[in-house]
């Protein structure tokens, strides 16, 4: 018998449900689940026969949309050479070229790259590049971190403990995980005056508790999936500056948001920072295959190195793999050597105008856009289960969460499509009630 024959469509779904346990849903009672046959532009197209414009890009990944020849190519020309290979005491072209590109075009300092296979496991060695570095240094005490409530920054252990451990999706598992330092999410949006009052508690902490402090972690500028939250630069320049004066490094979470999508090409620059460590995933491949990278500056690799076990303690079976390297180093490509710039923009500025009626319903709490990130914010938490088929029915892929219905579409999106997104948004928030 041959196990992995083509499955009929009419057996997908029944099969699926007896099977396969999808992400933060109950395998009981999985809510709608919808077959993809196959996905092309910005459109998912349906196994029964509809098609959905996808205004999430794939989880905030397929910044040029499904199936790009170009990058199809890529992975095609990669594949003949070969898919994989282990990293350890090996290299290939494609990584070569990647860590490369990712020193020239991220804040400066950052040069050198470590590969991983997720946008968590690049916190976890995040996490762990700032422990092993005061270790070296004779300081093993700096072994908590200092975060932001409203934070996300991945479903692993490590990095679950400096998630939002009160209003996020990890409060299950409070109890087992290492307990670290909060600090109120910023109260200055993006476009507000900052004050010093903003920060004056925050600057409290990493004074009280500097001899501790490994790193503070953070999401620049959009915090995402603790509610889609801009905040203001200046809120992250001083970070910057606190870090440096009390002698504790900075981590910065670009997952979500590097490669353009807040309209810089990665939302440090918005402030104009520099961290010590930077992590990267999602649109690092455009969708294609999971990859991540952890970038650290000249301080913390050197550091590291000259301490007691000399060696960085980590290493993912498929680190570096061929195939991701070489359909990232062709995504950056497609992206630089566009005006992606005047993209984003333009997208920005048509979902600002589109999804403004929103602002009249009386239980909209905000209506918000940055890049090309669109948010429409409620009083009250959304039943995601009852609005994604809503959507559908509309034909748009838009999945709420919390209190929040958002939209990140691809980059290629055309204007009618975005009509079509921000159409959808309109009447599903229409038929909503206080």
């Amino acid at each position: 018998m041959i196990y992995t024959q083509e499955i009929a469509n009419h057996d997908l779904l029944r099969l699926d449900r007896a099977h396969v346990w999808h992400p933060y849903t109950s395998f009981t009672q999985p809510g709608m689940i919808t077959a993809v046959s196959h996905a092309q532009g910005v459109e998912l197209h349906l196994a029964d026969g509809r098609v959905l414009i996808d205004g999430m890009s794939s989880w905030w990944s397929t910044l040029h949309g499904y199936n790009h020849p170009v990058l199809n190519q890529a992975v095609i020309d990669q594949l003949g050479k070969m898919a994989h290979v282990m990293f350890a005491g090996v290299t290939h072209e494609s990584a070569v070229k990647l860590a490369t590109t990712l020193a020239k075009i991220t804040p400066e300092g950052l040069n050198k790259v470590f590969f991983s296979d997720s946008g968590s496991v690049a916190v976890e060695v995040a996490l762990k590049m700032a422990i092993q570095y005061w270790h070296s240094q004779g300081q093993a005490q700096r072994t908590m971190f200092l975060t932001l409530k409203r934070g996300y920054h991945g479903d692993t252990f490590g990095a679950m403990s400096v998630c939002d451990p009160q209003s996020g999706m990890h409060h299950l598992f409070h109890h087992a995980l290492s307990h670290h330092l909060f600090a109120e999410a910023p109260p200055c949006g993006f476009d507000d005056p900052f004050q010093e009052s903003h920060i004056a508690k925050f600057a409290q902490m990493i004074q009280q508790h500097r001899q501790k402090i490994a790193a503070v972690i953070l999401e620049p500028i959009v915090q995402g999936a603790g509610g889609m939250r801009f905040y203001s630069p200046d809120y992250l320049r001083r970070v910057r500056e606190l870090c440096d004066k009390n002698e504790i490094l900075l981590i910065v979470d670009e997952i979500a948001t590097g490669f353009g999508r807040t309209g810089k090409l990665f939302a440090c620059e918005h402030a104009g920072i520099s961290p010590d460590i930077l992590c990267i995933g999602k649109a690092l491949t455009a969708g294609y295959i999971t990859l991540a990278a952890t970038l650290c500056n000249d301080k913390i690799s050197n550091g590291i190195c000259k301490g007691e076990n000399g060696i960085f303690m980590h290493g993912p079976t498929y680190m570096a793999n061929p195939l991701a390297c070489a359909v990232a180093n062709a995504s950056i490509d497609l992206l630089l050597n566009s005006d992606w710039q005047t993209t984003v923009a333009n997208i920005g500025q048509q979902m600002r105008a589109e999804l403004a009626p929103c602002k009249d319903f009386s239980y909209v709490s905000d209506v918000r856009v940055l890049g090309a990130i669109g948010v429409v914010e409620l009083e009250n938490a959304v039943d995601t289960s009852k609005l994604m088929p809503m959507f559908v029915e509309l034909g748009v892929w838009i999945r709420p969460f919390g209190n929040v219905i958002y939209l990140m579409p691809p980059f290629i999106i055309s204007k009618d499509q975005l009509s079509k997104l921000t159409s959808a948004v309109l009447k599903v928030v229409a038929t909503l009630t206080k």
